[in-house]
């Protein structure tokens, strides 16, 4: 197993704990409350319960460290210069149709650069984890972005009205943080993505770049409204041309 820090641990552990509710409400999906916070954007009851398991073992490890939640918003504590950013479940709709495609996504944000990243699949037991310096991996294995180099050839994740007559190969999975780990292990050409929120990728912006792909057009200086393009340096010119001005 590579050597990994003590806050990369605590997430690992923390994800791990929340993923087993996780897990039994996704068993007992028509049992959940939800409630509609805007268009197509819904909250379970088991978004708030991963959320409130997630919190409570972070702030164990970290008592001082600040908060980013996707249903709590900002939490400030005594220390500013480090912030969780986390997102309960990535891919709620998924989720709430039966749908076996979302995540539990967590990030750590220090001096305003994101230094970890983690983003595990429960029901497919995926952990994609990543550190500054220290590359990307998939369940302990090292991963890497796509060595593709044929346009015609690639795959590329999006689900922006934005894109849809841009003439790249694309689909749409509703998880903004798997859409960015699968560019990270390859699986993924590029992502490319307008009205995003800093905890739909801030776990996955390390990723991307610890496994040697390219990041553009990514604001870190506000949380919502975000846009970004990531991919391989192999490809990053020309689905730049493709995609025209972003």
């Amino acid at each position: 197993m590579n050597s990994i820090s003590a806050n990369l641990n605590v997430m690992i552990k923390a994800s791990e704990k929340a993923s087993k509710s996780l897990i039994r409400d996704f068993g007992e999906i028509e049992n959940l409350q939800v409630s509609v916070k805007g268009p197509s954007d819904f909250v379970t009851s088991a978004d708030l319960n991963v959320e409130k398991i997630l919190i409570e073992e972070l702030t164990k490890s970290k008592k001082n460290f600040s908060f980013l939640s996707e249903e709590s918003g900002l939490i400030k504590n005594k220390d500013k210069k480090n912030m969780w950013i986390i997102d309960p479940i990535d891919g709620t709709s998924n989720f709430l149709h039966g749908i076996p495609h979302f995540a539990i996504s967590i990030a750590l944000q220090s001096d305003n650069e994101i230094v970890s990243g983690l983003i595990f699949d429960p029901i497919k037991n995926e952990m994609f984890y990543a550190e500054k310096n220290n590359g990307s991996y998939l369940n302990n294995k090292r991963i890497k972005v796509s060595k593709r180099k044929n346009i015609d050839e690639c795959l590329f994740a999006t689900n922006g009205k934005k894109f849809k007559d841009v003439k790249l190969h694309n689909r749409k999975s509703g998880s903004a943080a798997l859409d960015m780990a699968y560019v990270a292990s390859g699986r993924y050409d590029g992502y490319f993505q307008e009205n995003l929120n800093l905890w739909d990728i801030a776990a996955g912006l390390i990723l991307v770049k610890e496994a040697g792909g390219i990041l553009n057009q990514v604001n870190l200086t506000k949380n919502e409204n975000l846009e970004i393009i990531a991919s391989s340096s192999r490809i990053n010119e020309k689905m730049l041309e493709k995609l025209g001005k972003f």
